[in-house]
């Protein structure tokens, strides 16, 4: 979930994410891209199990949290969104 330089962004198809404290494991790296940043190579993580991950971290179930729009109850997380159980401490 992010690069190696240290700037916190990665290519074009991995944008690069940085967690700190809250529950996160300390000094993890999560993912890797390819040589040039453009493909990811291991673990990907849909924005969908990011959304769910850190709204496990804010105490917030994603299966409950819910929202209307004309007529119909969305989630922010679909029914896609699944915790990225081992970056948690």
């Amino acid at each position: 979930m992010g690069g190696e330089d240290g700037c916190g962004t990665g290519g074009i198809r991995e944008p690069g994410t940085r967690c700190a404290g809250g529950g996160v494991k300390p000094g993890l790296t999560y993912g890797e891209t390819d040589d040039y940043g453009y493909n990811i190579t291991k673990d990907p993580v849909h924005i969908h199990d990011l959304h769910a991950t850190l709204m496990h971290l804010f105490g917030i179930d994603h299966e409950r949290l819910t929202y209307k729009h004309q007529g119909r109850y969305y989630r922010l997380t679909d029914v896609h969104g699944h915790v990225v159980k081992p970056i948690l401490a």
